[in-house]
């Protein structure tokens, strides 16, 4: 079975920073039977980027094979291999989101887990919502792109 996660779903975060996973998302965890997952922030919005334990382990073997020289590599890995924590989620399906990781996607009160396919992206639901809205004219671009992309 691949790591595939679907859907959205709005869970609370507590004080603590803890979060539960989805069910579907646990499920989909189970059946791979990796349920160590990696959290980093996302590079360019302001929300999470969840890895099951193995996605990531492949994407550090590929960010590994980069030149390591490369100021633009060197700063990738900066901005996001040294920001990412292992979490593991507890008996009751939780995770616990880190203080620091907590304040880049402003997660307060209600979170959104966005499944991504093979990576799931955590939202506050405000900034998701905001996120999702688009102008006739981004509409209209964001059409005729995917149709190009995909060759609709």
């Amino acid at each position: 079975m691949s790591t595939m996660f679907r859907g959205h779903f709005e869970h609370a975060i507590d004080a603590k920073g803890r979060t539960s996973l989805p069910s579907r998302f646990r499920d989909v965890l189970a059946a791979a039977n990796d349920l160590r997952m990696v959290i980093t922030p996302a590079l360019f919005d302001p929300c999470l980027h969840a890895y099951p334990m193995k996605a990531w382990e492949e994407l550090e073997a590929k960010i590994a094979a980069l030149p390591q020289f490369d100021s633009n590599v060197v700063a990738f890995r900066r901005r996001y291999l040294s920001a990412a924590v292992e979490c593991d989620l507890d008996k009751q399906g939780r995770i616990l989101i880190p203080p620091s990781l907590r304040e880049h996607a402003s997660l307060t009160k209600d979170v959104l887990w966005a499944g991504m396919g093979q990576t799931i992206e955590l939202w506050s639901t405000e900034r998701w919502k905001a996120a999702q809205q688009m102008s006739e004219v981004e509409l209209q671009s964001f059409k005729t792109a995917i149709a190009e992309q995909f060759r609709l």
